[in-house]
């Protein structure tokens, strides 16, 4: 008899994102590890995603019914989810292989890690080519206050934790994943493993970098953020990540 496997949840929210969601659906339905939810909570979009989710049969939970935002959407995917571990997949985001969530689930089972993270890349529409390259390896929890955080993307912990530490807050706007992470690695001290594999490609125009608006009200959010979890910081100080992002944008010969 085969040794039963941890359960891993995976979470999309989703809103009149049929055109990306189709990859994302393939990404997971491609991963070889055995024992996947995928949970599919939809906006009540007006396109086709209802269509395009139907077409993977790996989905084992689909609504789709009006919400409050993202933040909301997803709260209700974990909600639901019946997994030891759950981690989240944008609607326009793919695993960068067919081997990430197992490789997850082997590090939670070899380590004390309560919570893992890795690296992500920034990719162009098509998938095809690297805008930038984040690498989650030289975080640490002090560096919440200049606006520094592991690649929310890669983020996968225990169903319990959000039991018992809370659930993403949904009065913020565009920073609720970075409240989560400060929440949970710096004020209740989460043991935490980082794994040195890029999991996600991203396509580039996330929400927080879409407008200079956008851009402040990310930086006020992550300052509230901060002070909300006992970590004393300023807009200032979250400026200064503009300096390390721009570090990391691949020139053209690297792509």
């Amino acid at each position: 008899m085969s040794k039963h496997r941890p359960k891993i949840s995976i979470v999309t929210a989703t809103y009149n994102n049929a055109a990306t969601l189709k990859d994302t659906l393939a990404s997971v339905a491609a991963q070889d590890y055995p024992n996947i939810e995928h949970l599919i909570i939809d906006g009540l979009s007006k396109d086709n995603t209802g269509e395009v989710v139907k077409a993977f049969p790996h989905v084992a939970e689909y609504i789709s019914e009006k919400d409050t935002g993202m933040y909301n959407a997803i709260n209700k995917g974990i909600k639901l989810s019946t997994g030891d571990f759950v981690g989240i997949l944008n609607s326009d985001d793919v695993f960068s292989d067919t081997t990430i969530l197992s490789q997850v689930v082997s590090t939670f089972e070899a380590t004390k890690a309560e919570a893992i993270y890795g690296d992500v890349k920034y990719v162009s529409q098509d998938l095809a080519k690297t805008v930038r390259y984040y690498s989650s390896a030289h975080f640490k929890p002090h560096k919440f206050k200049i606006g520094h955080m592991p690649a929310h993307p890669t983020y996968y912990t225990s169903k319990d934790s959000f039991e018992k530490y809370g659930y993403y807050k949904e009065d913020y706007q565009i920073a609720a994943d970075f409240e989560l992470l400060v929440r949970q690695l710096y004020k209740n001290k989460l043991p935490v493993h980082y794994l040195n594999l890029c999991m996600v490609d991203m396509r580039t125009g996330g929400m927080s970098n879409s407008s200079f608006k956008n851009r402040l009200t990310v930086n006020k959010e992550m300052v509230r953020a901060c002070r909300e979890n006992g970590i004393e910081t300023n807009l200032f100080n979250m400026s200064k990540k503009l300096m390390h992002k721009l570090s990391e944008y691949v020139l053209p010969s690297h792509r």
